[in-house]
C-alpha cells in the first residue's frame, strides 16, 4: 500500500488529505480542515499541522504533497519569508517524513531544493487542482470558489491554459477573483445596496462578510462558517442579519428582516455576477471551451454554479463525485492525487 498526504496551508485554514492506494486502486480517502488565522497566531501554525495529520492519518504516510497560499499574509513582510516559514515549520514538525512541494511549474520539489527558490511555491493550490482535473477532463474551465477567493482555470487539450502563474498575473486575466464564500468584505462587493426602494451607500467598514449573506438565505450552515465572524459573535442567522445591517450604518431596530434579507439577495447576486465576470473574461479568450463542461469545486460551489449557469454553460459540481468536504479541500487531494501518481510510475 502506499499512502500520501496532501496539504493546502491557507491564511485561515490548515486543511490536509489522506490518501492511499492498493492493489492498483485508490484506497481510503480522509480529510480535514483546521482553521487558523496565520497573522495572529503564526507560531501555532506547527501544532495545528500536528494535530490535523493526526486526525486523519492512522500510519505514517510514505510521503506528503503540499501547497500553500499563507505566504500573502501581512504578518509576514515577503512573500518570499512567508514560504520560507512554511517549509521551516514542515522541516521542524516532520523530519522523518519525506515533503515535497508542489512549484508554480507542475513539479513537486523535496524541502531542500524548495528552500533554495522559495517563490516557485507561493499560491500553487490552484494548478494543483487544474493539473489533476486536467487528467480526467481535457477539456473545461476550473471554477474554484473558496472561503476568500475564486480560480477561473482552463483546462484545453489535457493540459492547463492559464495566462498567468504568479496571483498578480492571474488577477489581470480574469482567472484569479478576489470573492469567496465566507471571507469576504461585504463593502468589497457592492458600493450601494436597496433599502426602502432606494439605493443607499454602504460604509467601507469591516461589518460584514460573505458568510453573513449565505447562512442568511441557507446557502451555508452555521457549521460551515469556518471563519471568525467580523464581530466576534456566534455564526447564527440572527447574528449575521446584525452584521449585514451594519453594513447600512443600521441595526435590527431599524430594518426589518425582509429588508436585511433584501440586502443580502443583492450581494449575492453581485457576487454571482463577479465571478460570471472573470467567466467572460478567460472564455473571451479561449471562446472554444463554450462547449466543453465547467467542473465547479470549493466550498463557495453554489456561486460558481450559478455563475456558469448564468452564462448557459454545461456544469459539473465535483462534490457530486468526491462529495462536498472533499470537493471543500480540492487542492489537498489534487497534490495528494498527482504525488500518488508519480510515485506509482517512478521508484521513489
Amino acid at each position: 500500500m502506499i499512502s500520501v498526504v496532501g496539504w493546502d496551508i491557507g491564511a485561515v485554514n490548515v486543511k490536509a488529505a489522506w490518501l492511499s492506494w492498493q492493489e492498483n486502486r485508490t484506497g481510503q480517502v480522509r480529510v480535514a480542515s483546521h482553521p487558523l488565522e496565520i497573522w495572529r497566531e503564526k507560531d501555532r501554525l506547527p501544532v495545528v499541522m500536528q494535530q490535523t495529520l493526526a486526525s486523519i492519518a492512522d500510519a505514517r504516510p510514505q510521503a506528503m504533497a503540499v501547497t500553500m497560499t499563507a505566504e500573502l499574509s501581512d504578518i509576514f513582510a515577503t512573500k518570499r519569508e512567508g514560504v520560507l516559514f512554511i517549509l521551516d515549520c514542515f522541516g521542524r514538525c516532520f523530519p522523518d517524513l519525506p515533503s515535497y512541494f508542489f512549484s508554480l511549474s507542475g513539479n513537486f520539489v523535496p524541502l531542500g531544493e524548495a528552500q533554495c527558490r522559495p517563490l516557485d511555491f507561493a499560491a500553487a493550490n490552484w494548478l494543483a487542482s487544474a493539473q489533476w482535473l486536467a487528467l480526467r477532463f481535457p477539456d473545461c474551465l476550473m471554477v474554484d470558489v473558496g472561503s476568500t477567493t475564486t480560480d477561473v482555470i482552463p483546462v484545453s487539450e489535457g493540459k492547463v491554459s492559464a495566462c498567468g502563474r504568479t496571483d498578480l498575473a492571474r488577477l489581470s486575466t480574469g482567472e484569479l477573483i478576489y470573492t469567496g464564500a465566507l471571507r469576504t468584505n461585504v463593502a468589497a462587493v457592492v458600493q450601494s445596496v436597496p433599502v426602502a426602494g432606494r439605493l443607499c451607500r454602504v460604509a467601507s467598514e469591516y461589518f460584514a462578510i460573505s458568510g453573513d449573506v449565505h447562512l442568511i438565505l441557507g446557502h451555508i450552515q452555521p457549521r460551515d462558517y469556518t471563519c471568525a465572524a467580523p464581530d466576534g459573535q456566534p455564526p447564527t442567522i440572527e447574528s449575521a442579519r446584525r452584521r449585514l445591517a451594519r453594513l447600512v450604518c443600521a441595526d435590527t431596530e431599524m430594518l426589518s428582516t425582509p429588508e436585511i434579507d433584501g440586502i443580502a439577495r443583492y450581494v449575492h447576486a453581485r457576487q454571482v455576477r463577479q465571478i460570471r465576470g472573470g467567466l467572460e473574461q478567460v472564455l473571451s479568450r479561449l471562446p472554444s471551451l463554450r462547449s466543453h463542461p465547467v467542473i465547479v469545486l470549493g466550498v463557495g460551489a453554489f456561486l460558481g454554479v450559478e455563475a456558469a449557469q448564468s452564462t448557459g454553460l454545461e456544469t459539473r459540481d465535483l462534490a457530486n463525485g468526491w462529495g462536498r468536504q472533499e470537493s471543500a479541500v480540492a487542492p489537498c487531494l489534487a497534490a495528494a492525487h498527482l504525488l500518488l501518481e508519480k510515485m506509482k510510475a517512478e521508484p521513489w
